[in-house]
């Protein structure tokens, strides 16, 4: 009877000395227990510095360059003159349109001076003649009357009458024309006027042989030599104008509920990473860029660093609110993180399994997690491991 107990008891150890040879040894993974616990929100992103102002300038008149006096990279003040043309020919016009202004107020001044007077005096000779001339004619009608005269002298003092009437109607004409609201007077002060204008005109193409910078920046850009033939339209130098700096990034849609405006933000160039300066978000984008899933940002900079140019890439950390006792998620874990359906690894008695799991904010390579975890799960970190394999923490 000892023999077959015997043998059962070494059939079982044998059976189990198998199974246990047979069953898969744990894996060794990293895991993180969830807790709650209060974090600050931040987004990063990476933008580029963008200036107040970028304006192309260029010539007015055609015309040939003289002399160029900046060059990329100088910075400039107000009004200060960047290019010059050539101005021979527009100095001989402004010379023969001073000269015709020069003209046509001579000729006012003799209207003023001496016309005018001529006119007036001519109208007083005029009235002489003619009261002289009815005194005469009615000395002729009474001595015809008295018999003493013939119908042939009356006859002739009417036909004087009325010559020193038409002369006299004549330099009252004369008179009106040369008056300040006349027709010779209106005609002078016409010709005065178009003068003018042809020499503001003219010297105002003068003046645009100089190219002047439109406010204080800094040259980026030279397209123009001495010897050139410029026309509008044609660029000749690119300004970067002075003013509020400001940032633009284009943020992971997904940080949208983190983004707020007048946020505080901290940033520094990739060139100069020790040099950390403030910004303020001035703008979030109500559009979203549906081909790249993200929304512009853009942040003002007050007292941006001297080393900051225009174009620099520059990182940017914008904080998000607190969230209270939430349950993060490193995103390194999550599995088929851009789809609908993301899903982790959990650890439950020494087993992996698979679950699916809502997120909501990112921040910080973290993401909180709305549904499927709670406190005290045991998240798989160790990404070669797969939902059924058996796993031990390290």
């Amino acid at each position: 009877m000892k023999k077959p107990v015997v043998l059962i008891a070494v059939l079982a150890a044998a059976a189990l000395l198998a199974f246990q040879m047979l069953r898969p040894k744990a894996v060794e993974v990293d895991v993180l227990v969830m807790q709650p616990a209060d974090v600050q929100t931040s987004v990063v992103a990476s933008g580029r510095v963008l200036s107040q102002a970028r304006v192309d300038v260029g010539a007015t008149i055609v015309g040939r360059v003289e002399e160029v006096l900046v060059r990329e990279g100088a910075r400039l003040k107000a009004d200060e003159v960047l290019v010059r043309l050539e101005r021979q020919e527009l100095e001989a016009a402004v010379a023969q349109a001073r000269a015709a202004v020069g003209r046509a107020k001579a000729r006012v001044a003799s209207v003023e001076s001496l016309a005018l007077p001529t006119a007036k005096a001519g109208v007083e000779q005029a009235r002489a003649n003619l009261e002289l001339a009815e005194r005469e004619a009615k000395r002729a009608r009474d001595l015809l009357a008295k018999g003493f005269v013939s119908e042939a002298r009356v006859d002739e003092t009417e036909r004087q009458l009325d010559l020193t009437r038409s002369q006299m109607i004549s330099a009252k004409a004369q008179l009106r024309a040369q008056d300040k609201g006349g027709a010779e007077a209106q005609q002078a002060r016409s010709q005065l006027a178009e003068a003018q204008a042809a020499l503001a005109a003219t010297q105002a193409r003068l003046e645009q042989t100089e190219v002047r910078a439109p406010a204080a920046g800094v040259v980026l850009e030279r397209t123009v030599e001495p010897g050139d033939i410029v026309q509008p339209g044609r660029r000749m130098l690119t300004l970067a104008l002075d003013g509020p700096l400001r940032l633009i990034a284009q943020v992971d849609e997904k940080n949208l509920p983190l983004l707020l405006e007048g946020a505080k933000a901290t940033a520094s160039s990739d060139a100069f990473p020790d040099r950390r300066f403030e910004a303020v978000v001035s703008y979030v984008s109500s559009g979203i860029d549906a081909a790249r899933g993200t929304v512009e940002l853009r942040l003002d900079v007050a007292q941006p660093p001297e080393v900051l140019k225009s174009d620099m890439t520059v990182s940017i950390e914008v904080p998000g609110p607190l969230l209270k006792k939430a349950l993060m998620v490193p995103v390194d874990a999550v599995r088929q993180l851009q789809t609908s359906a993301p899903w982790v690894v959990v650890a439950r008695d020494g087993e992996a399994v698979r679950v699916q799991v809502k997120l909501g904010v990112r921040t910080l390579g973290r993401a909180v997690v709305q549904e499927g975890l709670t406190a005290g799960d045991v998240l798989i970190l160790t990404r070669a491991v797969e939902p059924g394999a058996q796993v031990k923490s390290r």
